[in-house]
């Protein structure tokens, strides 16, 4: 199955902090854009966002650093006046230290009346809004001292927060948090998206990102090459094409779901259904035997055999497109001795949960299987531990595609998919209402289900993750506390159909 590149109909990218930085530089240095010119856009676009974000706003306090994160603060700062808002710039440190066009910037907002005073906790209290402008994209170290003892008043303060380009404390790289970062409710980020705002701990620091590439030429970004590309339903339109009027189900796959041990129907019976529900045109299961009957109850439209060891499970491998195992497979000699025989099939395979931690203990190789880990099992399958997988997911998910081959899954907030020296796509959507029993397995069976239509791993797992985020979000609406794993089959035809 063959490897998958983002195309020109999937054009949104991020990029590591340095490419940005770059593409910055193209602007001012080889387009002639005056550096104040974009910080004066940026400091626009903020102030834009802000009103429209809370538009009984009156009073702004704008918590100013030293380098140009803290110029566009100042902009909002002076804009805000102008526009006959209140707004005081609290500095973090003397202002006398700035240079270049942050210090034009905070001159600017002085000659316009504005006050740059010492950054006291109490000046939060009369702030409808809070304009997190400390540090930008350049922290790589820990946040300590008066530095960190702000971010941690502005957290404890309760006021809403818009946070300029990265929430500060956040890595620009990989969205880890540097010891404390700024929660806000919305960032505004500029120039080229930072791929650590889509990554790690991102998600709860940035709130909702608004991206403003402040007219810079796109001649610049095509200077420097994206770390990855974010999902979008263009993935789901390339892996399910619309189908003609004489299509059959043999011509939709056939997959093969492997799974649920001893008192486990309903993990391997959710992941076989989204293979159906994804479109495949057949699906069997293999599975205890004493499973058999609760399964076909809840799903007669699944092949269901009741397997005592693997030799029984053989002939089922042959007429099968695309094998799903894990889903309540257990770490039994029964589970162990079906996972050995699949992976000597040569058939593509997409491997979750306990297939996974057999994985680990026995490692195995293969370009032609999806790995699709939650962190724990992450850090399993590479002998490390879950921190160290969420410090850096992006590199926990080439490294675990390094050690074994094939396209990886790794699950989580801004889920990715890479393929081994591929590109890695980042999933923007989905919610905390996913975290619960059998939301994995659903994904699971997606991607086989797509895999057996379209043929091609990455395409099928990006497309999988992407519908599969989607439908959570819809299955939420309502509120995200008692989503169940089930309740994604309705809204994912929606988002299989037409997704949005």
């Amino acid at each position: 199955m063959s490897a998958t590149r983002p195309q020109a109909s999937t054009p949104v990218l991020a990029y590591s902090a340095s490419d940005v930085r770059a593409i910055d530089s193209c602007a001012i240095e080889q387009h002639g854009i005056p550096g104040i010119d974009l910080m004066r856009r940026a400091g626009a676009a903020a102030l834009a966002e802000l009103r429209r974000r809370w538009p009984e706003a009156r009073r702004l306090l704008v918590v100013c650093g030293n380098g140009n994160n803290g110029g566009d603060g100042y902009v909002v700062g002076q804009l805000a006046r102008e526009a006959g808002l209140e707004s005081i710039a609290a500095a973090l440190q003397d202002p006398a230290g700035l240079t270049g066009d942050a210090a034009r910037a905070a001159a600017a907002y002085v000659a316009a009346g504005g006050a740059i005073v010492a950054f006291d906790p109490g000046l939060l209290a009369g702030a409808d809004v809070v304009v997190d402008a400390l540090l930008g994209t350049g922290l790589a170290r820990e946040v300590e001292g008066p530095m960190r003892g702000c971010i941690e008043a502005i957290n404890a303060a309760s006021r809403p927060v818009l946070a300029i380009d990265v929430p500060s404390g956040l890595d620009a790289d990989t969205g880890a948090v540097h010891g404390v970062a700024v929660r806000a409710g919305v960032t505004v980020t500029f120039v080229a998206r930072k791929v650590g705002l889509y990554l790690g701990e991102s998600r709860a620091c940035a709130g909702d990102i608004v991206f403003d590439d402040l007219g810079i030429p796109a001649a610049c970004a095509a200077t420097v090459r994206a770390v990855a590309a974010l999902m979008d339903a263009q993935l789901v339109r390339r892996a399910l094409p619309p189908r003609g009027r004489l299509t059959h189900k043999g011509q939709l796959g056939h997959v093969l779901v492997i799974g649920g041990g001893e008192g486990m129907p309903g993990a391997v019976r959710l992941a076989a259904e989204a293979a159906l529900r994804a479109g495949a045109g057949l699906v069997s299961v293999a599975t205890r035997p004493e499973n058999v009957s609760a399964i076909v109850g809840a799903r007669p439209e699944l092949m269901v055999h009741g397997i005592g060891d693997e030799s029984e499970a053989r002939a089922l491998l042959a007429p099968a497109d695309v094998i799903a195992i894990g889903p309540g497979l257990g770490q039994t000699p029964w589970a162990r001795g079906l996972l050995e025989m699949v992976l000597a099939s040569g058939k593509p395979v997409i491997a979750d949960a306990d297939a996974l931690n057999l994985l680990a203990q026995s490692p195995w190789r293969s370009p032609q299987w999806v790995l699709t880990p939650h962190p724990g099992e992450a850090a399993r399958l590479l002998g490390g531990t879950v921190a160290a997988v969420q410090a850096d997911r992006l590199g926990a998910a080439r490294a675990l595609a390094d050690r074994y081959g094939g396209v990886v899954v790794l699950k989580g907030a801004g889920s990715l998919v890479l393929r081994q020296g591929g590109w890695p796509w980042i999933c923007d959507r989905g919610n905390p209402g996913m975290a619960g029993a059998g939301m994995g397995d659903v994904l699971t069976g997606l991607i086989a289900g797509l895999a057996a239509q379209c043929r091609d791993l990455e395409l099928a797992a990006a497309a999988a993750v992407f519908a599969h985020a989607s439908a959570g979000d819809l299955a939420a609406a309502g509120g995200q506390v008692g989503v169940l794993a089930g309740e994604l089959f309705g809204p994912l035809r929606a988002c299989l159909n037409d997704p949005l």
